[in-house]
């Protein structure tokens, strides 16, 4: 659907001469671009979410591993102090043995010799499970130490969009009840505007009210540079009947919806153009069935997408 929607901008600067090929052709780039940059940022969370599972499941296989080795540690220990206990009762024996023949004496020492040579084994045996058992525990503390660290960032980024919602929240107090609503789901911020505070119907063109509420958004977005700003446009499912050739169907108004947003956010010289991404979802990404107005009105809207940059994160994971 989104190549048929650039077909029809392309369709539409053809035969209306209002852009030239080469303004076409820079838009449709923008527009590919910024559909990479949105399913990227997707993959990044799918990857990270993988990633932590993957460092559980390898702590809970160190952790059985090191208790293996513990157990086997012990019963090493249990089999030194037995063979440690028999030759103290050999050399007893030996002392005793040695008023007895030369031949019965030989045979004693033989067999005190082979215990020995055992004992001593176990001794290397022992040594060898401790040094074993001592790297293990050195690498669990390791990778305990890292998915402490991932998890930390992790919860310092949830905690810092939770901030990020409530002074949203704040600053956008003034427009509750208008259709606006602030919202802190899977680690983003969703600002939802209602197609009533913003436009008038089959426009694209941001109302006197809606333009202070996204300037109010705007201004706190300049205050936090360091998040990935995501604006799509929803419509419902009727047909566009506005006037043919400014509007192609609901991409189209989606798309130029969501990019009058975007147009309003870059008059604020503190926010950061690259982190800003414009996208038309039509009429398939409803809220509320469309059967009833009330369902229709939820789903014509305008959602700012909020999502916190994740490169630290995945620089751990590489080295992790």
């Amino acid at each position: 659907m989104i190549k048929k929607a650039a077909l029809g901008i392309a369709v539409l600067a053809l035969t209306t001469s209002c852009v030239s090929k080469k303004v076409f052709n820079d838009l449709e780039t923008k527009f590919a671009d910024l559909k990479k940059e949105n399913r990227h940022t997707a993959d990044q969370n799918d990857s990270i979410t993988k990633a932590k599972n993957q460092l559980d499941l390898d702590y809970i296989a160190l952790k059985s591993n090191y208790d293996k080795t513990k157990s086997e540690r012990d019963k090493l220990a249990a089999d030194y102090a037995a063979a440690d206990k028999n030759l103290k009762t050999l050399q007893a024996s030996y002392k005793a043995l040695e008023k007895n023949s030369d031949e019965s004496l030989q045979a004693n020492m033989a067999k005190n010799r082979e215990l020995l040579a055992q004992l001593e084994s176990k001794e290397k045996a022992l040594a060898s499970e401790k040094d074993r058992l001592n790297k293990l525990n050195a690498d669990l503390k390791d990778r305990s130490d890292r998915v402490n660290e991932l998890e930390s960032m992790i919860a310092a980024k949830e905690a810092s969009m939770n901030k990020l919602k409530e002074t949203l929240s704040k600053s956008l107090k003034a427009f509750e009840g208008k259709g606006l609503t602030v919202e802190y789901k899977n680690g983003k911020v969703y600002v939802s505007m209602e197609n009533k505070l913003l436009f008038e119907s089959g426009s694209w063109a941001v109302g006197t009210e809606g333009k202070k509420a996204v300037v109010a958004v705007g201004k706190v977005l300049g205050d936090n540079p360091e998040i990935a700003v995501l604006i799509e446009g929803h419509t419902d499912n009727d047909k566009f009947g506005g006037s043919v050739g400014q509007i192609e169907n609901n991409w189209d108004l989606s798309t130029k919806r969501a990019t009058a947003i975007v147009n309003i956010l870059t008059e604020n010289k503190a926010i950061d153009k690259k982190n800003l991404t414009a996208a038309g979802r039509g009429e398939y990404a409803p809220l509320m069935s469309n059967d009833a107005p009330e369902g229709k009105a939820k789903n014509r809207r305008i959602e700012i997408i909020l999502t916190p940059k994740l490169d630290e994160i995945s620089k751990m994971l590489n080295e992790i």
